[in-house]
């Protein structure tokens, strides 16, 4: 995200900050150290503040930047590759963004933070878009709905941890999947 009227290097900085604070986050929670995410970006303290004036601040600018990203990820796979896959890929993604939440969301949104746009909205448009690109398709069931695949998603992304079996969340992730798609009936089977 390039910010209007900033110069080359102070934009390298807010990439660098945004991106060690994406990290730290996902590692340490919302709680993280600011002056940790400011030794990773390989910035002082004072530069962090000048940019991000409060933990809010920089919480919000992380989440609107993921976020963004899962928008931005929706369009390219509807434009790049086949209906079922942009769908499949795309919650993959999805999950990924819930299970490296650990709170952020909710830390961002404690105290009035603009982010310039409504985050769950945005989320919901991405997996409308992508449900129904399916649909449309032919092959996703007409009674799915996207807040029902956000909902399963974001079950999948809480009852499973960082610290539990690395392939439950896929195998779950599997099993929605699978249960979107419509059963066609084989021509052995009556």
């Amino acid at each position: 995200m390039t910010r209007v009227g900033m110069r080359a290097d102070a934009q390298r900085n807010y990439e660098r900050m945004l991106s060690a604070a994406a990290e730290t986050f996902a590692e340490e929670g919302p709680d993280a150290s600011l002056n940790e995410i400011a030794r990773r970006a390989k910035v002082g303290p004072g530069t962090l503040y000048r940019h991000f004036p409060n933990r809010q601040a920089l919480l919000a600018a992380v989440l609107r930047e993921r976020i963004e990203a899962l928008g931005a990820r929706a369009e390219e796979l509807m434009s790049t590759t086949d209906p079922d896959n942009a769908l499949r890929e795309w919650l993959r993604a999805f999950l990924t963004h819930a299970r490296a939440d650990h709170g952020l969301g909710g830390a961002a949104l404690t105290e009035p933070v603009d982010l310039g746009f409504d985050c769950h909205a945005r989320i919901h448009e991405a997996a409308h878009a992508v449900v129904a690109h399916a649909q449309h398709a032919g092959s996703v069931r007409a009674d799915v709905h996207a807040r029902d695949v956000v909902q399963l998603i974001v079950g999948i992304a809480l009852t499973t941890s960082r610290g539990s079996d690395s392939d439950r969340p896929e195998h779950l992730l599997g099993l929605v999947t699978d249960a979107l798609y419509e059963r066609r009936r084989d021509s052995t089977s009556s």
